[in-house]
């Protein structure tokens, strides 16, 4: 475990090698840090990187090729010990490849790499999973970033907003209580792209809204600036923050993956939006987020 830090002299950027997760993302000029601290008495993770599933699995457990395999929430990568590949002044890589303990839960010869690359206010997240093996490899990958809100301490998080990038509605998959989908939608109003911060908004869980209806989303201060905008051309985006506390962070979440489904019982094949990679090739995502102040 060691911390890797990164910086172009206009924002700076610090990245735990345990998970491959961004620990810090500050401004140089004016000092303030942007990603939530881990604080364990609300949430002791700050962006962890979810794979090779995102949420929750029915009854834990998936089935490929008539196997049976258990699975911890948002999969495994994010607590392991991932490789320094690279480390230059605005840029830092990691490489977490598969071993005999992965291949126990997770029956798959891949490589996973995370990178990190710094471009003016702007902090690039960049994944890569290589199949290594003779069949096709199934997983999910998705981002989990927490950015404190409020950022200033003196304020209120439910004086905060959040901006859509569009002006009408949003429609958003509920998850139930046992972390898994049920098939009811509630559809919300947006008051010129924003609606505020209020608990109320994850009650249950996360708003996540499916189909690429997003490509990004913004926290904004009490006077309606952005300070943090994440833009993403992934299928599903979740919002996020502790149900029942008041947590001082949100979380952004691009994903390419999804939790099972209450009435799911299909194999791992057949999990919505999940993704694939024939031997031999690579799967590239990504997604940006971009410091506004």
């Amino acid at each position: 475990m060691a911390i890797f830090e990164i910086s172009n002299g206009v924002i700076m950027a610090s990245v735990d090698s345990r998970g491959a997760e961004l620990k810090s993302l500050r401004s140089v000029e004016q000092e303030v840090e942007y990603m939530w601290c881990g604080d364990p008495a609300y949430w002791g993770k700050t962006s962890p990187v979810l794979f090779p599933f995102i949420g929750v699995l029915k009854n834990g457990e998936y089935r490929f090729q008539g196997e049976t395999y258990q699975m911890t929430k948002h999969g495994f990568a994010r607590d392991m010990e991932f490789k320094l590949v690279s480390h230059e002044a605005a840029e830092v890589w990691f490489l977490l490849d598969a071993d005999e303990e992965t291949e126990k839960i997770y029956p798959f010869d891949f490589r996973l790499e995370v990178g990190y690359r710094l471009d003016g206010k702007k902090l690039k997240v960049l994944w890569r999973v290589e199949n290594l093996s003779e069949e096709v490899i199934h997983f999910s990958i998705g981002g989990h970033p927490a950015f404190n809100c409020p950022l200033n301490p003196e304020h209120r998080r439910e004086d905060y907003y959040l901006e859509f990038g569009r002006k009408d509605c949003i429609r958003c998959t509920v998850i139930g209580t046992d972390g898994l989908v049920d098939d009811r939608h509630v559809v919300h109003e947006l008051e010129n792209g924003r609606l505020p911060v209020r608990a109320e908004l994850f009650e249950q869980d996360a708003m996540v809204m499916e189909d690429g209806q997003l490509q990004e989303i913004s926290l904004l201060t009490p006077d309606k600036k952005p300070y943090i905008k994440v833009a993403f051309s992934a299928p599903v985006v979740a919002v996020w923050t502790p149900a029942g506390i008041e947590a001082p962070f949100v979380c952004i979440e691009p994903w390419y993956g999804l939790c099972d489904n209450a009435d799911f019982e299909g194999t791992l094949e057949e999990r919505k939006w999940g993704n694939e990679v024939q031997p031999g090739k690579r799967f590239a995502a990504e997604y940006t987020i971009e410091v506004k102040q």
